[in-house]
């Protein structure tokens, strides 16, 4: 995207924090004085961008009644404004609420929602210090969500900087925190240069639309774009023939924990994920018409939450017609999408109470199936691109069956039928050239008469993160979703975003390039230490260590080998590589079932951590994974260094370091080894900033610190997590924990520490 040209403002004057400062909008349009701006104030050389767009403001007045406002919201650096019309078109007009935004806030996704007789997408706005500080604004698609969501995030890495900086947080953020439930001081601050102005959303009608109408009636071949990632997983697909110019693919690894045979077709369509998304999602029978051959009307039964809902549906027997009579059935359907933008959509067949056997109707269940959409690189191209892939799991008779008739037979089938909506999708928005557009973000040049709430000073300095899926055996490296920016040094990163492993193969790569496990702790722990002898007796927690692989309701240590990690040139290359052995030593795991949340474990008197023998551990690190069930879940696991930490390490500038430095650097990676595949599919295998995604907190005493990850601050967490205790008892799952490397210097990562759970019974819980 081009930049513009900067307004010039002079110095500002000295201000205490909170004070008004006011911007002479008759100095913005000096275009002489751009570059001087972008180059003055805060030194870094950066211009700052704008984030804007319509939204609803949701939320319930003094005497009790719900609202829902149309509004327009600015982001600037960390400064936020929202107004009753669009500032641009309106010059002078004033902001209704503003303020800056704190490095405590939380955004989090509350899914599909109904307003003004429509489905939108509400993210909730929340400070984890001060929960009387909160609010609700609604999208018009998850796109859009997506992109508030970033905003959002960069406002607090601005907000960041400036705590870095030394600047008197707590009483501007007193003064002038933005505050959706409440009016705020008025924040106006001097132009640094605005560099972009990125529109989000093609305006209010967007918002304002109607609801859809429902109606109540061989080896592995794999350079198909399929999914690329952190961690190695035991599917083998095989082609074996195509339908409609789409490849159907059969798994031949039939690995543990699934209910028949999977099959799957993959496509690129040319769309937006989030357009696809909203289209296999939508209910409108008369869109469904031009790409479902299989589903003739859908109705909503039942709002689970904003990622779960309950669906009822017909189909009638004259385009698959060995059928004698019209069928209808009931399936769930579950949602999410990953943090780099890719979707999930689980659907199963369930049983409703509103919905019982139709007269007229056969009742039947549809096979569970779920869609997985993910965006292609379309460098120099104006048409987005994603990849469609249509799971479909079926009993292994009927495929063997149907593998040994002829194809017309097959065509005339149920997974057919469900295997060929992505070619429908691919023809109909290849027939519908206006859906296939991105979502609106244009770069314009700022008018001088723009009175706009302004930037603070610094633009993230750091490349945009990057997952990629797990690598499948045998699959391309590539991934087409990067879109990292420029790092401030001035390695530019590859625009395409693939992994690469230099015409080698990737273990040969891995195992060359990784460091091995003396060099990592000659760089992330002090070499002149005399290292400290574990004795496992010593070490005692509620789960016992496996004897085993086969040895339920246990733990063990995985190789960091199927993990895959950053190298030393990723900023250079995005080259990915096998991980090592871990650095920490896992020496216990509890589980134990609580009422309320269970905060600082460590300091609880009974506590690993407590004892005689752990204090004498150099450091220890301690994750309690809340998990929220009935009754909540913690998953607490202990690991130990031998020797000291490395206070100039990456992991010493983690353990001392801000809450803010944490959670941008605190990584995990799972991967289901045994288990459901549809829950394999839910869980993925893509790396996830855990701070970004949940609140996690931090305690840093004494020998530890402990890091409580609080599962149930997100909605999507919370649906996973809900799927996965319903097969836990049959899940086999490898953790991987990383502090992610964004500098050189800091290259390669390691893996921190991991565990495998064996099969975890609920029921075998320790009370608190």
């Amino acid at each position: 995207m081009a930049t513009t040209a900067q307004p010039s403002t002079p110095p500002p004057p000295a201000a205490e924090p909170g004070e008004v400062i006011e911007v002479e909008s008759s100095e913005a349009g000096s275009p002489d004085a751009g570059s001087r701006s972008s180059s003055s104030g805060s030194g870094s050389g950066r211009s700052t961008s704008e984030y804007s767009g319509w939204v609803y403001h949701l939320g319930v007045n003094s005497i009790g009644h719900e609202y829902c406002h149309l509004r327009f919201l600015v982001i600037r650096g960390k400064c936020v404004a929202m107004y009753k019309r669009d500032p641009h078109d309106n010059p002078g007009l004033e902001p209704i609420r503003k303020g800056v935004v704190s490095h405590t806030l939380m955004v989090e996704e509350l899914g599909r929602q109904k307003v003004n007789q429509g489905d939108v997408y509400v993210l909730r706005l929340y400070n984890r210090l001060d929960q009387t500080k909160k609010g609700e604004i609604a999208c018009a698609t998850s796109g859009e969500a997506r992109k508030w969501i970033e905003a959002f995030e960069q406002a607090k890495q601005q907000a960041d900087y400036d705590l870095a900086k030394g600047i008197k947080w707590n009483r501007l953020q007193n003064d002038n925190e933005f505050n959706l439930d409440g009016h705020r001081p008025r924040v106006r601050r001097y132009a640094q240069g605005l560099g972009k102005l990125v529109r989000i959303g093609k305006g209010p009608e967007m918002l304002l639309r109607q609801s859809s109408d429902l109606q109540s009636r061989e080896r592995v071949n794999t350079n198909f774009g399929g999914d690329t990632g952190d961690a190695l997983e035991a599917h083998e697909w095989r082609f074996v023939r195509t339908l409609n110019g789409i490849r159907i693919f059969e798994d031949i690894a039939n690995s543990k924990g699934g209910k028949g045979i999977l099959l799957k077709s993959v496509g690129v369509v040319g769309a937006n994920p989030d357009t696809v998304f909203e289209m296999v999602l939508s209910l409108d029978k008369h869109k469904r018409y031009e790409w479902d051959m299989l589903i003739a009307d859908l109705e909503l039964v039942e709002t689970i939450d904003g990622y779960y809902d309950v669906v009822y549906g017909t189909y009638e027997p004259k385009y698959l017609n060995w059928w004698k009579s019209k069928k209808d059935f009931v399936f769930s359907r579950q949602w999410f999408r990953a943090q780099d933008g890719a979707y999930n959509i689980l659907q199963s067949p369930v049983s409703h109470k509103k919905k019982p056997p139709q007269h007229g109707y056969e009742r039947t269940h549809i096979n569970p199936t779920t869609w997985e959409i993910r965006r292609l690189d379309t460098s120099g191209s104006s048409t987005p691109k994603c990849v469609v892939t249509r799971m479909v799991e079926i009993s292994l008779s009927f495929w063997d069956r149907w593998k040994r008739r002829t194809s017309s037979q097959f065509d005339r089938s149920i997974p057919f039928a469900l295997l060929s909506q992505v070619a429908g999708l691919r023809e109909y928005f290849a027939a519908n050239p206006a859906l296939t557009s991105d979502l609106p973000s244009t770069v314009v040049k700022p008018k001088a008469s723009e009175p706009l709430i302004i930037q603070s000073e610094l633009e993230d300095s750091e490349p945009n993160d990057e997952f990629y899926d797990a690598l499948v055996r045998g699959e391309s490296f590539e991934d087409e979703d990067s879109d990292d920016d420029d790092d401030d040094d001035g390695v530019t990163t590859p625009t395409a975003g693939k992994v690469k492993l230099k015409n080698v193969s990737w273990a040969i790569a891995g195992f060359a390039m990784k460091r091995s496990k003396a060099s990592l702790e000659r760089s992330e722990l002090v070499t002149n230490s005399i290292p400290i002898t574990f004795d496992p007796s010593h070490f005692h927690g509620t789960i016992r260590r496996a004897k085993s692989e086969d040895d339920p309701n246990s733990w063990s240590v995985p190789g960091g080998e199927k993990f895959m990690i950053r190298g030393k040139t990723y900023l250079t290359d995005n080259t990915k590589i096998a991980g090592g052995d871990p650095l920490l030593k896992l020496i216990a795991v509890d589980w134990f079932k609580v009422n309320d949340r269970f905060d600082s474990v460590a300091l609880h008197p009974k506590s690993l951590v407590q004892s005689e023998a752990a204090k004498k551990i150099p450091f220890i690190l301690v994750i309690n994974l809340q998990v929220p069930a009935k009754p909540n879940y913690n998953l607490v696991m202990y690991y130990a260094a031998e020797k000291p930490v490395n206070k100039e390490s990456l992991l010493g500038r983690f353990i001392d370091g801000t809450d803010a430095f944490r959670d941008a650097r605190f990584k995990l990676i799972p991967s289901i080894v045994e288990g459901y595949w549809m829950v394999k599919r839910a869980v993925g295998t893509r790396a996830c900033l855990l701070g970004k995604a949940v609140t996690c907190n931090y305690l840093r005493q004494d020998n530890f610190l402990e890091i409580d990850v609080d599962i149930g601050s997100s909605s999507v967490a919370r649906s996973i997590i809900g799927l996965v205790l319903g097969y836990v008892t049959s899940i086999v799952v490898d953790l991987a924990i990383l502090i992610e490397a964004k500098e050189e210097k800091d290259l390669p990562e390691y893996i921190l520490g991991s565990v495998r759970l064996n099969r975890i019974n609920p029921e075998s819980a320790v009370a608190i």
